[in-house]
């Protein structure tokens, strides 16, 4: 599964952030989870509507960003 079938942006959600798509928490809320040094289990308990492959979509989402700004920067 792609994370284009789990995270949605919508303008009236959470400002417009990127968000997993049945939910009001962003990328941003569960990157900072991770880089807290929360665990997925940890995650999965504090917030039971999560699965895995939410999580797993999070960090997809952030690598493709950073891979697209990387290769947008490159190419000035």
């Amino acid at each position: 599964m792609s994370y284009r079938d789990i995270i949605t942006i919508e303008p009236d959600k959470r400002g417009g952030k990127p968000c997993i798509h049945r939910m009001h928490i962003t990328i941003y809320d569960v990157l900072r989870w991770l880089a807290t040094g929360m665990s997925h289990a940890e995650i999965l308990d504090d917030f039971p509507k999560l699965t895995e492959a939410d999580i797993r979509a999070c960090l997809e989402f952030a690598a493709d960003r950073e891979h697209r700004l990387v290769a947008s920067v490159g190419a000035v």
